[in-house]
């Protein structure tokens, strides 16, 4: 069976482009057969937000609340919490040993981030070693595959480059080199059209209400060139209509895309048909999240973080005798 790992910074609550664009791809692997690790990337969630480390713990629950509400199962997968299994921090120092400096200097992501974020101060040791802790998530389960999306290619590049470079240096092949398996990522627009995301406060959460959920669509942006009822629509930029491709069935969708190109449905009717189509969908899985206990999730964490230590403590172990040889008194249990 081939593992596959992914996770999460917990932020809280998940909204519908976290939803669709991430979990339903996980479940989906779930199906395949394939032998998946979902972890909390609590450790991550530092490096840019160390400032406001005491709402991890609630964010990671509401987080898990979603995963659970929307379907995926804890019984043939394992979620496991990074910081609790102290093997990520070990092997990040290891590898970091062995990491050119260039190689994280050079990362696009670090270079954007600098860049995009200067409210923050991201010129940390950490921000920019942000790459090997990646690394150490992924070869600690021998992940043969991990989803990622196009932009986080160059992340499990250095990845690869990190186990490569440390097998070269060990003679033998400890780490595993994983493979990426690109998810096939709808982009979810938000409700003022740039890509739905909490930080640019646009998004519509899971957790809304159905009267929550209708304001924000009949609020949303369409398409900003179609400013009387008789101009023809763009529905291929309307952020109205990638929710469509979702939630309304595809012969509809088609219907929708036809009449919006004549103007023969207006931006008003479109929306009403859209949070029917919503509302209707998600009932199921807001039912199922209200009635999901918090012990319960902390039960599913914590044995889900129990088998995920015995898996990383064997590799950690393969690491160190490949490092201080047979009898190193350094290995986990």
């Amino acid at each position: 069976m081939k593992n596959v790992l992914s996770g999460m910074r917990p932020t809280g609550k998940l909204h519908l482009g976290n939803l669709y664009g991430a979990v339903s791809n996980w479940i989906k692997l779930i199906g395949e057969g394939y032998d998946c690790y979902f972890f909390v990337a609590d450790l991550h969630a530092l490096t840019t937000g160390f400032s406001k480390a005491e709402e991890i713990p609630e964010d990671t629950i509401e987080m898990v609340k979603d995963w659970l509400a929307f379907g995926l199962d804890p019984h043939r997968s394992t979620f496991f919490i990074q910081s609790e299994i102290p093997a990520h921090s070990e092997l990040t120092l290891l590898l970091s040993m062995i990491t050119p400096l260039g190689w994280l200097l050079r990362n696009p992501t670090y270079k954007e981030q600098i860049e995009n974020l200067k409210d923050s101060d991201l010129r940390t040791f950490g921000f920019l070693g942000y790459p090997v802790l990646m690394s150490s998530d992924i070869l600690l389960y021998d992940a043969a595959f991990v989803p990622v999306g196009a932009d986080q290619l160059p992340h499990l590049e250095i990845t690869r480059w990190i186990a490569r470079r440390f097998n070269y240096i060990a003679g033998s092949k400890i780490l595993k080199e994983p493979k990426p398996m690109l998810a096939p990522v709808s982009k979810i627009l938000g409700t003022d059209g740039r890509k739905m995301s909490k930080s640019y406060n646009n998004a519509i959460y899971l957790s809304d209400s159905a009267d929550e959920t209708e304001k924000k669509i009949r609020k949303s942006f369409t398409d900003t060139q179609r400013k009387r009822r008789s101009d023809p629509g763009r529905p291929e930029i309307c952020p109205i209509f990638t929710l469509h491709r979702i939630f309304t069935e595809e012969t509809k969708t088609d219907e929708i895309s036809i009449a919006c190109k004549k103007a023969d449905i207006g931006c008003v009717e479109c929306k009403k048909i859209l949070i029917s189509n919503i509302n209707e969908t998600l009932a199921t899985y807001r039912k199922k999240r209200a009635e999901i206990k918090k012990s319960d999730i902390l039960d599913i964490l914590q044995e889900g973080t129990r088998k995920a230590k015995l898996k990383a403590n064997k590799t950690l172990n393969r690491v160190k005798t490949a490092i201080f040889g047979q009898d190193s008194p350094l290995k986990q249990d």
